[in-house]
């Protein structure tokens, strides 16, 4: 790897993937294009995205209720244009997956299925520093079964000096928990570090003792390899507004494996979620659809899921298998290109996202040591849009969809600068 124009512009020459910068908006500060490293929080708007929602405002207008069937697109069954896209990028079955609701009113749902604390066998297991919105819920969990949040949750944390929490440490809590764990719940990649975890290996763990296993995807989905159905996950939840590109606050989603699709849980009922052949029928007891559909509650929020749609089939014309590659490629020159800059101004810089490939997926995030905020406001005025993290953590992601070698590029010649001054 080299730290010079003509290096990036030879990758960005060869990169199949580059003409999909193309089909999104960059914003621009100072009139010239950002350099936008933040997708692990809002995805860049797809230019498709207004003619798809523009054919559901026609429709609205052509057809007022009787869209529900007459669309182009027909509203009654709008959540079903998302499974197979769903299914493909997740590792799923299509009937194992559903577009609906928003991450924590999904978490919500699926642990009112998953957590069924019994006598001792109460425990929730899941990461320190998790999101704070599913602290939240693992704590209202708890709480709505009469418990004592502080007693039944258990918060896995790294090793002193590490920002990592390694899979042995949490393998080995899991069976150290034994019969009083109940449930794993865990963010498979960490918004903080950027840490992916192996998902198999302690949904493997947690069957083993007898606890039901789900993680929340909300940095995941979009951003690494996952393999649901197969590595036999419970349950999982994610959000579609960062990698996947769907906009503001846009429809989440859910999966549940088939192994529990039969099973008579206990759901949080709700009409969409009745069996979709006697719906109008408005019999007065629920009778769940036969796959992940059972969970929805209302029918779907078409003008924000049309986007949605447009972003997924981007994703399935790129494949997965040419983001991953192109995300492993730039993410290794993001790290080389930090550690250039450190080594000429002399600055600590530390990566805590690990370096392996199947470790993380493009977020990368940096502590500058003995900097601090003024830092980020400096890059940030200079033109880089990245996120910043209490307490003294940049979380840049150089997503394969739409940015560059040469992002990469500019990013470490405004670090260095901004460094420097």
């Amino acid at each position: 790897m080299e730290r010079t124009l003509d290096y990036v512009k030879k990758q960005d020459k060869r990169d199949e993937l580059s003409s999909f910068r193309d089909r999104f908006y960059l914003p621009k500060i100072k009139g010239k294009e950002a350099v936008y490293f933040t997708g692990n929080s809002l995805g860049l708007q797809p230019k498709s995205a207004e003619s798809f929602l523009k054919q559901e405002l026609e429709d609205w207008a052509k057809y007022g209720v009787e869209g529900h069937f007459e669309a182009r697109r027909p509203w009654y069954a709008y959540h079903e244009f998302f499974s197979e896209h769903l299914a493909y990028i997740v590792g799923a079955k299509s009937k194992e997956v559903v577009a609906m609701g928003s991450l924590t009113a999904n978490l919500h749902s699926l642990m009112v299925s998953f957590y069924r604390p019994n006598g001792n066998r109460n425990m929730i297991l899941c990461e320190k520093k998790a999101f704070p919105s599913d602290t939240y819920a693992l704590q209202a969990q708890a709480t709505l079964h009469g418990l004592d949040p502080k007693q039944v949750i258990f918060e896995m944390e790294p090793a002193k000096g590490s920002e990592i929490i390694t899979e042995d440490a949490i393998i080995e809590k899991i069976f150290e928990l034994g019969d009083r764990l109940a449930m794993v719940m865990i963010g498979g990649v960490n918004y903080y570090t950027g840490q992916a975890f192996d998902m198999a290996a302690i949904t493997d763990a947690a069957h083993k003792v007898g606890a039901s296993c789900g993680f929340d995807l909300a940095h995941a989905i979009g951003n690494i390899e996952l393999k649901l159905h197969e590595w036999q996950v419970d349950f999982a939840a994610w959000c579609t507004y960062k990698y996947l590109n769907s906009g503001p606050g846009s429809v989440g989603g859910l999966f549940v494996h088939s192994n529990h699709l039969k099973k008579k849980l206990p759901i949080l009922a709700g009409w969409w979620g009745h069996d979709k052949e006697k719906r109008f029928l408005m019999e007065p007891e629920f009778m769940p659809m036969q796959s992940a559909e059972a969970w929805q509650m209302s029918n779907a929020p078409v003008f924000n899921m049309a986007i949605h749609l447009a972003s997924l089939e981007i994703f399935r014309e790129a494949t997965m298998g040419r983001l991953l590659a192109k995300s492993w490629r730039l993410t290794d020159y993001l790290a080389f290109i930090v550690e250039e800059v450190a080594s000429a101004t002399g600055a600590d810089l530390e990566i805590i996202t690990p370096p392996e490939h199947h470790r993380r997926g493009c977020q990368l995030s940096i502590v500058a040591h003995g900097y601090g905020k003024r830092l980020f406001d400096s890059i940030t005025e200079a033109g880089v849009i990245a996120d910043w993290r209490e307490p003294n953590v940049i979380r840049v992601a150089p997503v394969p969809l739409y940015n560059s070698f040469l992002d990469v590029y500019r990013f470490g010649e405004i670090l260095q600068k901004s460094l420097k001054a």
